[in-house]
């Protein structure tokens, strides 16, 4: 590591070359270092913190100095990680960079908690309805907690949700989180394509629905152990919608743009399967679709219900967060009021995203922000 310079907080720090030739250049407290994964973001590795003799999991930020989107991208995440303090949530422990001056800043390390797997790893398996509720409901819990800071995740997908063997889990990745009313604007592109809600595949004004969407999807792919709407492009992605669940309503095509409203008026109808049709009992591994143990609410007929109500393609008649907590498939007996309505957080400033800040600028905030919470940790 001849050339960079270390932080302040170790003079020997711990390295890794993952399998990926991805170098990990850590404080020394962070032992036993290993590959995890790799993605989009960053690579992730695993490690036992020494201070505290926890495991953590420690991702390095994928060039986020590479252009203007992918540090403003980074800085949001950091933020919002920081800010966030929900069980079902992923939060930030701590941060670092093995760069001491803003001239050679480049590379951020980001440190959380360590999980077991992530959700898409569970794909595939046959769940029971109690793990498939009691999942759909740590999801809805930890969205809640967002949208109650004004946060809209955007980019809900089973890869961004991380799991433990008891089944508990936490929602990550807010790189793409913006706050609801702001006028920072996005192409639909960004969104992962199988989980993008009608409205966004649409350019339509879209709000905290677009993750109850998300969810749909994922409650839908938990089930069958395979993609629910698997478009190939985005003209695809509506086409999947429509065929699954039904053409829209008049009133929904009205409040599209233009040129949305011509094409969609030249499609044929499609007349919408029945939830039955779309998730027979087979697909629950109970033919009969008997109640699970002890919880009578837990029914394929209960399942199939809250996935009609949260795949309704109009946003204005889709399930709201709230009336899903309420919903039968959600047995009264996981409720906690500490995870259904946590306080919620202090809300993210997105007035930076709204500005046109330069790379240097960005690259600033993100030096800063990384240096604070070093300073935080050494005060610790």
């Amino acid at each position: 590591m001849a050339g960079q310079d270390n932080g302040p907080m170790d003079q020997e720090p711990s390295l890794l070359n993952s399998s990926r030739n991805t170098e990990f250049n850590v404080p020394s407290r962070f032992q036993n270092l290993y590959p995890i994964g790799i993605g989009a973001q960053g690579a992730v590795c695993g490690a036992l913190d020494t201070k505290t003799g926890k495991n953590v999991a420690i991702k390095k930020l994928s060039r986020p100095f590479q252009d203007v989107t992918h540090a403003k991208r980074a800085y949001r995440e950091i933020k919002l990680m920081r800010l966030m303090d929900h069980p079902f949530v992923i939060k930030l422990w701590f941060a670092s960079s093995p760069q001491t001056t803003l001239e050679s800043f480049s590379d951020i390390y980001l440190y959380t908690e360590q999980m077991d797997t992530s959700l898409n790893h569970i794909i595939g398996n046959s769940l029971d309805h109690e793990t498939l509720s009691f999942l759909i409901y740590q999801m809805l819990c930890g969205i809640k907690h967002l949208h109650s800071a004004g946060i809209i995740h955007r980019d809900l997908k089973p890869t961004n949700i991380v799991v433990k063997a008891d089944c508990s889990l936490k929602i990550l990745d807010f790189g793409l989180a913006r706050s609801v009313g702001t006028n920072f604007m996005m192409t639909q592109y960004v969104v992962t394509r199988y989980y993008r809600a009608p409205e966004i595949i649409l350019n339509m004004e879209y709000d905290t629905k677009v993750d109850i969407w998300a969810i749909g999807c994922i409650m839908a792919e938990l089930i069958t152990g395979k993609v629910f709407l698997p478009g190939t492009d985005h003209v695809d992605q509506w086409n999947q919608i429509v065929t699954k669940l039904g053409t829209p309503s008049e009133q929904f095509i009205s409040r599209t743009n233009e040129s949305a409203r011509r094409y969609l008026n030249t499609l044929p109808v499609h007349e919408a399967p029945s939830f039955e049709q779309l998730f027979p009992d087979s697909e629950f591994g109970s033919a009969e679709g008997q109640p699970y143990g002890d919880q009578p609410s837990l029914t394929n007929a209960n399942a199939r219900d809250m996935l009609r109500r949260i795949l309704t393609i109009d946003p204005l008649e889709r399930i709201s967060v709230d009336e899903a907590l309420n919903h039968p498939y959600i047995p009264r007996s996981w409720i906690q009021e500490s995870e259904v309505n946590r306080p919620a957080p202090v809300p993210y400033d997105h007035s930076l995203d709204e500005q046109d800040l330069s790379l240097a600028q960005w690259k600033q905030l993100l030096f800063q922000e990384v240096r604070e919470i070093q300073a935080e940790t050494l005060a610790e």
